[in-house]
């Protein structure tokens, strides 16, 4: 018998359809060869309806139940079914929200291990699974003629010779960005590849990547999203993409498909190409809550299939969700299915996808059990034990919106961690808000007070001034104020805390010397983060100078204020990015190992700080807020065969420093338009460093050629 597609569900063929019992493994719809198998979990349900609908998803042509459930999977397998068949489900069972079920027939359901969603999600009545006009009564309204759907499809790829980069910590250098936004502006790219995988794909951008010489792009969620309500009525969507509902299936709006590729294989495609480069793929995930919102939101998949064990209900008010998240559900991490299906998503994206790494959004909510985060706990064990997850890069953003949620230095040994007290430090200490030298070398020396205090290693602190979330670089130094009124919140949301400085005129300005001095200020703080000790991440734009316009939480932004501008991309700091990075490269100013401060058999320290004086940087002189000149002399660079000095001026005057004795040659120097620094000679000679400036100096015999 041919393969059953969706050609041949017609009604004459429908009534001949048989359903057999199948297996509970694995989850999701998979094409044996001969037939299709479903397994769907429900720990609570009574019965499960497999549905069948035309290929568009738009008429159902056949209904039939799960014929068997073993323990809490129910499952069956449907003989001559093929790739391209389109299905959803219906979940039945007791439609009490106190009791925290919510299982209502009349909703079409998606499967959570969908790998290509049919369909596009509008927001409708029909979704809800309680009459908002009676909301004690269930809402019988079917709605699956507008409800998204599943396609069975094979995970076939040819990678032919693709290997993963595979990039020690040491060197990794992250480049956080939005598919969309990254390339949809570029005139170096054909206009239909322009802010899809396929552009950033495309040699134009490959050869930035390479040429800026970031190892890992670290891309916004990509997996399936929901645009909130809000933001579709006010004709907004969520740019960002933190509202997942697909977690195996890739974003079509981010697509090309312009050979008729499928959405997946051109996110491979990406992969695949970016590998060859050189170049590892980290995807940001969100498992910490569902596309479906709190207990007013639709009922799209995890709701109506298994309400009480897919989510974390307040003990005394099961109807409502605990909220960690802040986007109205969190997923229950603590329930061995739903453990399951952060796994198996992630085990797919390594094995299928290819990618290299994850940064989890809000994190702590997946380390939550009873008695809140627990770096013990049962996702991080199941991490650390499986092989294919335990060798990739995990990355944390340590926070979440619970009661303990802020865990930066909290997670296990092998996990990298945004570090916001770097991010804070740097931005005090350059733009004038009260900061110390004792903070700012503290965060420049990984946080030891927070890794190294937790047996972490220095590449676990994640360092960085600028990220999607907040400020671009350029605005940090132009806006004293978020203007955020696009967002359509009355200019209420986004940070207010943002540590910025607008060096006296709010926005864009034809004034010569403040904008000289926002240059400087950028250099600076791209400096400090790239040749920090521990883990670099630039956000993408920023080297380029991207503005947008002073809108510091722009994740509902789908337009020019997100995309960036490479008409007007700023050429002086795109190539001092590139200089910080090579001298980094080559350099390695601070080895991925705990410094000490003391000194070795021959007397010499592997790491010192001094006073512009020569002196040595001690007691109370570190705790003065009013001096922001120090050194650091580096005994044992990372890569560097000679010592490394380190100027730095804080100050908005110029100071002048004392050189140790020994040869030195200048190898940076922030208060150059692109970093250029000639000076060479002897030391034991004042040496002046220009106000708001990083001076980066290596002793003779350092074997560095930029």
């Amino acid at each position: 018998m041919d393969s059953l597609s969706v050609t041949h569900l017609e009604p004459a063929g429908i009534a001949a359809l048989r359903i057999e019992a199948g297996r509970p493994w694995p989850m999701g719809a998979h094409f044996d060869g001969e037939g299709v198998n479903f397994a769907v979990f429900s720990g609570h349900a009574q019965a499960i309806d497999l549905c069948l609908f035309d290929e568009a998803g738009e008429r159902e042509l056949a209904r039939m139940r799960l014929p068997t459930h073993t323990g809490d999977v129910w499952h069956g397998r449907l003989p001559g079914a093929g790739l391209g068949l389109v299905y959803g489900l219906r979940a039945h069972g007791p439609w009490r929200p106190d009791h925290g079920h919510r299982f209502n027939p009349s909703k079409l359901l998606l499967d959570p291990y969908a790998r290509e969603i049919v369909g596009r999600f509008e927001w409708r009545d029909d979704h809800l699974d309680a009459d908002w006009r009676h909301p004690t009564h269930m809402n019988t309204r079917d709605n699956a003629a507008h409800a998204l759907k599943a396609r069975v499809v094979s995970d076939r790829f040819d990678w032919a010779d693709d290997r993963a980069p595979d990039t020690p910590l040491a060197d990794t250098v992250l480049y956080e960005l939005h598919v969309k936004g990254f390339s949809h502006l570029n005139p170096a790219l054909p206009e239909a590849l322009r802010g899809t995988y396929a552009g950033l794909a495309h040699e134009a951008s490959v050869a930035h990547l390479r040429r800026l010489g970031v190892t890992a792009v670290s891309l916004l969620p990509v997996h399936q999203h929901v645009d909130e309500e809000r933001l579709a009525r006010a004709g907004l969507v969520n740019y960002w993409g933190y509202n997942t509902i697909g977690f195996f299936s890739p974003e079509p709006g981010l697509a090309a498909s312009v050979t008729g590729q499928a959405v997946r294989d051109e996110f491979r495609a990406m992969v695949k190409r970016l590998h060859a480069a050189g170049i590892e793929v980290i995807l940001d995930v969100v498992f910490n809550h569902t596309a479906e919102s709190g207990e007013h939101g639709p009922t799209m998949s995890f709701r109506g299939l298994d309400n009480a064990n897919y989510y974390r209900l307040q003990p005394a008010a099961r109807s409502h969700y605990e909220n960690y998240s802040g986007c109205g559900n969190t997923l229950d991490i603590r329930h061995p299915r739903v453990l399951q299906l952060v796994m198996d998503s992630l085990r797919y994206w390594i094995s299928e996808m290819h990618v290299d790494g994850f940064r989890f959004d809000l994190a702590p909510v997946l380390g939550r059990g009873n008695h809140g985060f627990d770096r013990g706990g049962t996702f991080f064990a199941a991490v650390a034990q499986d092989p294919v997850l335990s060798h990739v890069k995990l990355i944390a953003e340590p926070w979440d919106l619970g009661h303990g949620g802020y865990q930066v230095g909290g997670f296990p040994r092998g996990w990298l961690e945004w570090n916001d007290k770097f991010r804070d430090t740097m931005r005090a200490f350059w733009l004038d808000s009260p900061s110390t030298r004792g903070d700012w070398a503290q965060r420049l020396c990984a946080s030891a007070d927070v890794y190294e205090a937790h047996g972490r290693a220095p590449a676990d602190s994640v360092n960085y001034v600028v990220s999607h979330d907040g400020f671009t670089l350029r605005d940090l130094v132009s806006y004293r104020d978020r203007h955020n009124q696009a967002n359509g919140e009355n200019n209420r949301d986004g940070h207010r805390h943002n540590l910025s400085v607008n060096c006296g005129v709010e926005g864009p300005s034809g004034d010569a010397n403040v904008n000289t001095l926002r240059s400087r200020l950028q250099r600076a703080l791209l400096a400090s983060a790239l040749l920090a000790q521990g883990t670099p991440m630039l956000w993408a734009g920023d080297e380029l100078g991207h503005s947008q316009r002073g809108n510091n939480n722009a994740y509902c932004q789908d337009n020019e204020t997100t995309w960036i501008d490479w008409s007007r991309a700023d050429a002086d700091l795109f190539e001092f990015t590139v200089r910080v990075l090579a001298l980094r490269r080559q350099a390695m100013p601070f080895a991925n190992r705990w410094y000490s401060g003391l000194t070795d058999r021959l007397g010499l320290h592997d790491l010192a700080w001094l006073q512009p004086d020569g002196s040595p940087l001690q007691g109370d002189a570190w705790r003065d807020a009013g001096r922001r000149a120090l050194g650091c002399l580096i005994g044992r660079p990372g890569r560097a065969k000679a010592p490394l000095l380190l100027l730095v001026n804080g100050d908005a005057v110029e100071r002048s420093f004392l050189l140790p004795a020994g040869v030195w040659q200048a190898w940076l120097d922030t208060s150059d338009a692109r970093g250029r620094a000639t000076w060479h000679g002897q030391g034991e000679v004042p040496f002046p460093l220009a106000a708001h400036s990083l001076v980066l100096l290596a002793a003779a015999g350092a074997d560095i050629n930029l």
